[in-house]
């Protein structure tokens, strides 16, 4: 399975630009961060699938902006929107699950942000792992996005003990995701169960990524087994 995940800010730089950057990256599954969750949401996310080749599994406002893409081809078992508990004056964070059949191969997928508080940003990692644990299925578990920390930092080295860091294992490029425009920090990222073996992982050199959002995509390379 070919994974990528993405914030894409809203689609308030460039959204031309992001669905370019999709369709290069040429995913199987894409896991969205900061999708359109305003007036006509739910258009605006079917549009950016549209533009990308892609179709909606689940998501949106419904997933705390948090949206869930496939090709064509990819089978849906199951999906869900999840809310996590939200500290007041912070903004709504969730989870879009899919339980999806990619090439032959079952996983659970999720697309995740964290919060920008330490305190919530603590509180849902085992929130995180908790619904992935419920929802799951039995389908080896990945998720991915947005962490807004560091891999130095305990939530993310908190993440790296259930999971692993796809980018850890096998790398390309230095990672950074963070700024888009001049890529300084690691602060997005695709974890995995043990169980999946990570192939590569590392940010897309594809045309457009600076216009395109503030945070570079990140794809991996995945598949069961050894």
């Amino acid at each position: 399975m070919r994974l990528l995940t993405y914030n894409v800010r809203s689609l308030r730089d460039d959204k031309v630009a992001v669905a370019a950057v999709i369709r290069a990256c040429d995913a199987d599954v894409v896991c969205i961060q900061e999708a359109p969750r305003f007036l006509r949401w739910r258009s605006k996310c079917a549009a950016l699938a549209r533009a990308a080749g892609l179709f909606v599994v689940t998501g949106g406002r419904t997933a705390g902006a948090m949206l869930l893409l496939a090709r064509v081809g990819v089978d849906v078992d199951a999906s869900y929107d999840v809310l996590l508990q939200k500290t007041p004056r912070l903004h709504q964070r969730g989870l879009a699950v899919g339980v999806l059949r990619v090439k032959g191969e079952r996983y659970a997928v999720a697309s995740m942000h964290l919060s920008l508080d330490d305190t919530e940003r603590t509180r849902q990692i085992d929130e995180v792992t908790a619904h992935m644990e419920r929802l799951a299925d039995g389908a080896p578990i990945v998720v991915a996005g947005d962490v807004n920390e560091t891999p130095d930092r305990p939530r993310w080295k908190a993440l790296g003990t259930r999971f692993v860091d796809a980018f850890a294992v096998a790398p390309f490029g230095d990672g950074n995701t963070y700024s888009a425009s001049t890529p300084y920090k690691r602060i997005d990222g695709i974890f995995v169960d043990p169980g999946v073996t990570v192939v590569s992982c590392g940010v897309p050199d594809v045309p457009g990524v600076a216009q395109a959002s503030d945070h570079c995509p990140v794809i991996a390379d995945l598949r069961l087994g050894s």
